[in-house]
């Protein structure tokens, strides 16, 4: 038989030995009354997106990378130069039954170019990664996407503008480009291109792409390829039309009638952050040049790697290391990049 065994009180419910003071969860008359019997986070609608941090990387685009050759510390290229007895003109000109001819020489140097070792490390705690793990989230990923982003921060800087502490320099800064400082417009109150007209701004290019092409005594491969702008300045040719009644952006305009195109090269036009204010006294600079390897190189001698991982026991911990090495930015032909400021 079944005995009555009277009336049961809901009182909260507390874990015994517990208590409240030692992080058991409990939950008073009103919570229960009001039906809010649940965790915080089990009414959170969870994100999956992980954000990384905001940042521009260009360099791919800007230069030709040559991959592999070992932990070295240097980089050297052959360069050749010939001469001929009285020029290459009137030299070879000779009468019948002359006896000297002409000799051609030849004069080879080398140049040689600093690389440097870029290394990193990653520390994964055992418990966070064990915690990590239960809720399916990678914590060592996580971490090696810093070293990644890192890493092609670095490879930027060292593109672009090099290493102040190391003494080098890159495509924007290079000592051996001739700088130039673009004309003023027709009122001849300003250099800015967001004070000129659309012909205003080709003549600038045209004459940038001359100019660099005179240098190379125009070698048709030697013609520039390539232009780099700040972000402003991109912008500005890109959203501008033409004329008011136009279709036709300055930028458009500029590809269809640049001295590079009307002979038969690509142009590109692209935008960078490191060109703002690069130029003297802060200026905003345009850089024109050749982007091919024969003209100016990179090299990722060692591309980021995992070195080694270890346990660490004293820090209760697993510790890897990243390293790579990389050379400064070789501009082979000095005559075939200049830089154009004011702009």
């Amino acid at each position: 038989m079944y005995q009555n065994m009277g009336t049961i009180t809901a009182d909260p419910i507390v874990l015994k030995g517990m208590g409240t003071n030692n992080g058991a969860f409990t939950m008073d008359a009103a919570g229960v009354a009001s039906g809010g019997a649940f965790l915080t986070s089990e009414l959170e609608k969870r994100d999956p997106l992980i954000r990384k941090p905001l940042t521009s990387v260009t360099y791919p685009r800007d230069i030709n990378i040559n991959v592999g050759g070992g932990w070295v510390d240097y980089v050297s290229a052959m360069s050749v130069a010939y001469g001929i007895t009285g020029g290459s003109e009137n030299g070879p000109v000779t009468a019948g039954g002359a006896n000297g001819l002409p000799i051609v020489q030849a004069s080879v140097d080398k140049g040689v170019y600093k690389a440097h070792s870029f290394a990193t490390a990653l520390r994964v705690m055992f418990v966070d990664m064990q915690k990590s793990n239960y809720i399916g989230r990678s914590l060592d990923q996580l971490l090696t996407d810093g070293v990644r982003l890192t890493y092609d921060k670095h490879m930027d800087a060292n593109v672009y503008v090099g290493l102040s502490d190391y003494g080098t320099t890159g495509l924007v800064n290079n000592p051996d480009a001739t700088e130039t400082t673009v004309v003023n417009n027709a009122a001849g109150n300003s250099s800015k291109w967001a004070d000129k007209t659309p012909a205003e701004i080709l003549k600038d290019i045209n004459n940038a792409i001359t100019q660099v092409w005179t240098a190379a005594e125009y070698d048709t491969e030697a013609m520039p390829n390539h232009i780099l702008l700040p972000y402003e300045q991109y912008t500005y040719i890109l959203n501008t039309m033409v004329t008011d009644l136009a279709t036709e952006t300055i930028m458009d305009y500029v590809l269809k009638n640049n001295v590079a195109a009307k002979n038969g090269g690509n142009l590109y036009i692209g935008a960078t952050k490191w060109c703002k204010g690069a130029g003297t006294g802060k200026k905003d600079r345009m850089v024109v040049y050749v982007n091919h390897k024969r003209y100016v190189n990179v090299d990722e001698l060692v591309p980021l790697t995992r070195a080694m991982t270890q346990p660490n026991a004293a820090n209760f911990c697993y510790d890897t290391a990243y390293a790579a090495n990389i050379s400064e930015v070789q501009v082979f032909y000095p005559q075939t990049i200049a830089y154009f400021d004011g702009i």
